[in-house]
């Protein structure tokens, strides 16, 4: 990790779910910082709490106990509307669903966070284009998800997340619906938006393969950190 103030942390968060009476701790006392420009996995079994801490790291949750900062500021402290401001300033998302808006074409799908920030048509239509071209579907701006392959359209859904400039990008088991080949593809070039934009990732995953290619590696058991291995440089 690098110096400076993380760019996410988690300090002694600890989660509850109650249903109908029965208590579940999905997280039970985690500290984790991630730096600027990490490609870092959280890895675990199904039920080891990875997932809500992906939730808790993108605003989506709130912690039972402890705290969750981006950049230093707690978000625990903020108001929804500040919330929300966040993680559309600050957090970008792929989800393993792709969860594309299935009436816009991929340039609208990649266009949409920044019509809600603001950008100018002209701008965020460039922007688009832009970013098609960096995940390898140029001339494929027109068509709709329903028109696109499984790995295409997790693709827009990249160039959506980075589309906003944002601090991090959150993906949650973005290669459990692809095949290995397409899995392979798209991990190559998130590794290429790391290494030639800076773009920060967290994973939440089971599949070897992201665990293969991420540079770190934090595995949670049981709600907690059994391990944290960081790859030496080569």
């Amino acid at each position: 990790m690098s110096g400076g103030v993380p760019v996410l942390e988690a300090r002694g968060v600890t989660k509850v779910y109650e249903t109908r009476g029965v208590e579940t701790r999905a997280l039970n006392g985690v500290d984790l910082a991630i730096a600027e420009g990490e490609f870092t996995a959280l890895s675990g079994p199904s039920g080891s709490g990875k997932t809500t801490l992906l939730n808790l790291f993108g605003a989506l949750d709130a912690p039972t106990s402890g705290t969750v900062l981006l950049d230093g500021e707690a978000l625990a402290a903020l108001s929804p509307a500040a919330l929300a401001q966040r993680r559309l300033h600050k957090l970008g998302f792929v989800f393993q669903a792709y969860n594309l808006i299935p009436v816009l074409t991929a340039r609208e799908n990649v266009e949409f966070v920044m019509e809600l920030q603001g950008v100018s048509a002209g701008e965020r239509r460039g922007r688009a284009e832009e970013l098609l071209r960096a995940v390898e579907l140029e001339g494929l701006g027109d068509k709709r998800p329903f028109e696109m392959s499984g790995g295409q359209q997790q693709r827009v859904a990249v160039a959506r997340a980075i589309a906003s400039h944002p601090r991090i990008v959150l993906a949650d088991e973005p290669t459990a619906n692809l095949d290995s080949g397409t899995a392979g593809r798209l991990l190559a070039l998130m590794e290429r938006l790391n290494a030639e934009r800076a773009v920060t990732f967290l994973f939440s995953t089971h599949d070897p393969l992201v665990m293969d290619r991420a540079r770190r590696n934090v595995h949670l058991h049981d709600g907690r950190i059994a391990a944290d291995e960081t790859k030496s440089a080569a």
